[in-house]
């Protein structure tokens, strides 16, 4: 193990002990680091219908018992189970015992309650047509009353999870009102009723707003079926024009924003129509039923100009309405913290669910990794410092819904662990959640050891007895118990030892909102520990974690030497003492916590130390922000505002850090590139003596450009599509396009100012193959010019190497004179020209082998591990029997599937079924759109010999059924794939290694 130094004592001997002279400008204001008032919270996350089964009166919705019109079946995970909002109050004993304060609960306004086209049911939520009625499969606006009352009676709090990116999908398009894939707003823009091409990003944030025309101002047309031109409510969402109306979205770059969700209705949020719109929804719920606060769906999905208005009026209204500790939290499905925090800093909102801690966690707790992995992720937590809200306030969570349960994780991750083990992960993953900054929530089902294979309807289990057959396979953790029966067992490890954390918090609140001060972290896996302090009352508590199997021991740095420390939690010796250096020897059992708390306070400081700011600097990660960092003297508990100034203008806070290393991301993406900011650093002790640093000056640096298109050293035919990103974005921005041809002069190619993503495309159909091209995108304003790196491409099509080989110790089993042979005729796989894959199936006797891919015979270009060249050999676990191998010379990745994974049917589901002599359209259990598995490459293919012209839709539908299938890009269940025919033969080719399914 090796001991990194306490952060608080990272400058300390480059500074002089005490303070030097204060500057001449007006007083500074020292502050202490912001806790918001919704800082010691637990969330329970429950999903309604999936929870208990108050009443069955409500479980058709009232409308009928035929589920492909009701939307209930209990025997699939896709449609509507039974659980209610009765249920919930029912069983709020259950629930508070966890030691919940706030229940948080799935969408439940009124959803659409089947869509078709998805062959699935609305009991999530998230398709809703009536905003202002509580679905009636869960019950009635009265029953959420009579809920959130009982909970406010408890002293619990009541949050919706709300949507205000789409709604239920009413809208389709063309002449089969069918969904279509996306139309870039380059190729098609938006047009004003009159016929004028604009961008609308020109009047996002804006009151003002081109009028439109369904017919013409849209790539698409939108139409609504008949008898659903007036199903939404309020009235105005029944307007087509105020959605998107570009088709279905990829999740990237431009279409994230303005693409249907397969197919659910996007809303146009950059009209002010829709962002008034969307504020009176909710501000009725505050006001007439007492919500807590929210959580908000897809947050990423929506510009940010809309959460700059809607997050601040929403509060305000709800603080006029008594709500002083109304809270709202956005959905940021990213892991990487200076994007997720751009929407409680640029976007004014006051949190995000943390997913870069949910990551950390898995890493730590499940899969074992380095301890010093988790002391850099909360080094990063200043990423969400500003003057109104920090880390400290983030919902911090395990699993979820979408992605899967924390159970399912520790399953996955450690096979071959026995049940104990699992549990112990599981543990160890919710005491780091609690004693963590952050408000922990807990997933419904987490209590119980639910598992479940992955996220979305496989995370999705009842609490009360299920029928579903998938379900009822699933292997929980610390109980014998299925999901046959009801699962609401209080003896459950896993329920009291969470429990137990929410007590133990509860009695020591610092736990939850104190300091946190990362100390210690093993070079490998083992201990990481931390500190939690009090400003006020200025006791310290250790926290420190053992991810690792065997005990380990930590001579940990605090605030206090010579101090006695009692232990409050875990298995370890009662009493430590700290010594002279102010270190504690802290020994944690595997896969473990201990927590210290200190007898007395940490000694006041007698005068403040020196602070001194370093030049502050654009921030790596977002260019629209400026990394200021202050150094501070000395070893105590501080705390550092910082604050910052234009010319002309007055010193004003933008943030204060309580833990060291002190810094703030100030975000500047709002001020022209070259103006100038002066900063400064004010620091606190704890005994109320403060030191102000000098000033510094600082330059907002111009935007940072990237290319996106074309990826680097890719081979390109007929036209090559650009496209280009700038940070941070403005919608003034104007970006144009170079070309180089075999290095000569740089000359124009076109020219984009359309938000957010600028594109172009370059003919090259007259260029020679062998052709080098090289491109760049250009920005320029008034005070800067900046170039995006260079992308360089060949024209024609992309070589293939003579001949590839699976070289390995199997050689010899496949028939060779010697294993690792790149030149043995029975090692060698073959190019499929369809796909320019190369395959090799092989019959091999059980086994480990180990291989790589050997290029021409030999083995000066050869591919490991992860396609790196002379990579490491890559290891097959082979269990007998056949495995074919599988090489992209376009990636160099190698690697073995076997026949015994594909699944059991794959079929062509589309609008183009009846075409090959289905009944209907989009039928995955028709017989004429099965796909037939090919022995030697494993590719599935159907060839149908006479597909009329036209424009088709469809994905990969597996087992005939749409339990699971895959779109665009190989995603599941992913956007429809186009298909634009001419007519004639067409051939449907599926490979279950990536998941994509193509026609050509």
């Amino acid at each position: 193990m090796g001991l990194l130094a306490a952060t608080v004592a990272i400058s300390a001997a480059s500074l002089p002990a005490q303070a030097a002279p204060a500057p001449k400008d007006p007083a500074s204001a020292a502050q202490h680091s912001l806790r918001a008032p919704v800082t010691d919270e637990n969330f329970y996350f429950v999903m309604a219908d999936r929870f208990s089964n108050g009443s069955t009166a409500n479980d058709q919705g009232g409308l009928g018992s035929d589920p492909m019109v009701s939307g209930f079946d209990p025997t699939k995970k896709g449609f509507y189970n039974g659980g209610d909002l009765a249920g919930l109050r029912n069983k709020i004993d259950y629930i508070q015992g966890l030691g919940t304060t706030s229940i948080w609960l799935t969408p439940s306004f009124k959803n659409k309650a089947v869509q078709p086209e998805d062959k699935s049911a609305g009991y999530h939520g998230y398709w809703v047509t009536d905003f202002t009625q509580i679905d009636p499969h869960l019950g009635t606006n009265a029953e959420l009353k009579a809920l959130i009352d009982e909970a406010h009676a408890r002293g619990m709090k009541v949050y919706f999870d709300i949507i205000t990116n789409h709604t239920a999908d009413v809208i389709g398009y063309g002449d089969k009102n069918e969904r279509k894939g996306y139309v870039p707003k380059d190729a098609v823009p938006y047009k004003t009723a009159d016929g004028q091409t604009f961008d609308d990003r020109d009047y996002a944030g804006t009151d003002a707003f081109p009028k439109l025309d369904a017919a013409t101002s849209f790539p698409y047309k939108p139409v609504l079926e008949p008898g659903e031109e007036d199903l939404k409510v309020p009235a105005w969402l029944n307007d087509p024009t105020l959605y998107h109306n570009r088709g279905d979205t990829t999740f990237t770059g431009e279409d994230s924003f303005y693409g249907d969700f397969f197919g659910l209705d996007d809303l146009f949020t950059e009209h002010p129509t829709v962002v008034t719109g969307m504020k009176d929804i909710y501000k009725n719920w505050i006001r007439d039923f007492g919500v807590d606060g929210f959580r908000i769906d897809t947050m990423k999905h929506v510009n940010d100009e809309f959460w700059q208005d809607f997050g601040p009026d929403v509060l305000n209204y709800a603080k006029e309405q008594g709500k002083d500790e109304f809270f709202m939290f956005g959905e940021v499905f990213d892991t990487s913290k200076s994007f997720t925090s751009q929407f409680t800093t640029r976007n004014r909102m006051q949190a995000v669910l943390d997913f870069p801690f949910q990551d950390a966690a898995r890493n730590f707790a499940s899969k074992g990794q380095d301890a010093s992995t988790l002391q850099d992720f909360f080094a990063g937590d200043d990423w969400y410092t500003d003057a109104d809200s920090n880390a400290y306030q983030l919902p911090t969570f395990l699993g979820n819904h979408d992605m899967g349960r924390i159970g399912s994780f520790i399953a996955a991750d450690n096979p071959r662990a026995t049940d104990a083990e699992k549990v112990a992960r599981d543990r160890l993953a919710h005491e780091l959640m609690y004693f963590s900054r952050g408000n922990p929530v807990v997933y419904y089902g987490d209590e119980q050891g639910f598992t479940g294979p992955g996220g979305d309807q496989d995370a999705r289990q009842t609490l009360f007895a299920s029928q579903v057959p998938e379900y009822l396979d699933d292997d929980l953790l610390g109980t014998d118990a299925t999901h046959a029966t009801d699962n609401f067992n209080t003896a459950h490890p896993l329920y009291t030892g969470i429990s137990e954390l929410a007590a133990l918090t509860k009695e020591h609140p610092t736990l939850r909102n104190g300091a946190q001060q990362g100390r210690y972290a093993s070079d490998g896996p083992g201990i990481y520990a931390f500190s939690r302090t009090d400003a006020k009352d200025q006791r310290e508590y250790v926290v420190a974690l053992n991810n690792s199997g065997q005990p380990q021991t930590a001579e940990v740095p605090t605030y206090i030497a010579k101090r006695n420390y009692t232990r409050i939690y875990g298995d370890a010796p009662a009493k430590a003492k700290t010594s002279d250096a102010g270190t504690l020897t802290v020994t944690v059992p595997p896969l473990s916590t201990v927590v210290y708390q200190s007898s007395g306070r940490i000694p006041h400081s007698k005068s403040a130390p020196a602070v001194v700011l370093q030049q502050p600097a654009p921030a790596a990660g977002d260019n629209g922000r400026l990394q200021v960092t202050a150094d501070v003297g000395g070893t105590s508990f501080y705390e550092v505002t910082f604050e910052a100034k234009q010319a002309g203008g007055n010193w004003t806070p933008i943030g204060t850090d309580d833990a060291a290393p002190y810094q703030v991301f100030h975000d500047v993406a709002a001020l022209d590139a070259g103006t100038s900011v002066e900063y400064r650093a004010t620091v606190l002790d704890n005994g109320g003596h403060t030191s102000t640093s000098q000033a510094r000056n600082a330059s907002v640096p111009a935007p940072v450009l990237t290319l996106q298109q074309p990826a680097e050293g890719s081979n390109v035919q007929g036209a090559v599509e650009l496209s280009a990103t700038a940070d941070p974005e403005k919608s003034s921005n104007v970006v144009s396009f170079q070309r180089s041809i075999s290095g000569g002069e740089w000359t124009a190619v076109g020219t984009d100012d359309s938000s957010p993503v600028y594109s172009a495309t370059d003919d090259i159909s007259a260029l020679a193959d062998g052709t080098t091209v090289q491109y760049r995108a250009l920005l320029s304003r008034p005070g800067f010019s900046v170039a995006s790196g260079t992308r360089t491409v060949t024209v024609g099509e992309a070589p293939q190497p003579d001949s590839v080989a699976v070289a390995g110790s199997m050689n010899k089993a496949m028939g060779c004179a010697a294993d690792w042979d790149p030149a043995c005729a029975q090692a060698q796989l073959v190019l499929d020209p369809a796909d320019r894959i190369w395959r090799l199936t092989a019959n091999l006797p059980a086994g480990t082998y180990e291989y790589k891919a050997a290029l021409n015979g030999n083995w000066d270009a050869n591919y490991g591990a992860d396609g790196q060249p002379a990579g490491q050999n890559i290891l097959l676990d082979h269990p007998g029997g056949p495995v074919t191998f599988r090489y992209d010379s376009s990636t160099h990745l190698l690697s073995a599937t076997y026949a015994a994974q594909q699944p059991g049917a794959v079929a062509a589901a589309g609008s183009m079924d009846s075409e090959l002599g289905c009944t209907a359209d989009w039928d995955p259990a028709c017989d004429q759109a099965q796909l037939t598995l090919d022995p030697a490459s494993l590719i599935w293919k159907l060839t149908f010999p006479d597909l009329p012209a036209g424009s088709y839709e469809f994905k990969a539908a597996l087992d005939r059924s749409w339990n699971v299938s895959y779109g665009a890009g190989g995603a599941s269940p992913g956007a429809n794939i186009a298909l634009e025919h001419d007519g004639g033969p067409v051939t449907f080719r599926y490979d279950h290694f990536t998941h994509v399914i193509t026609a050509g």
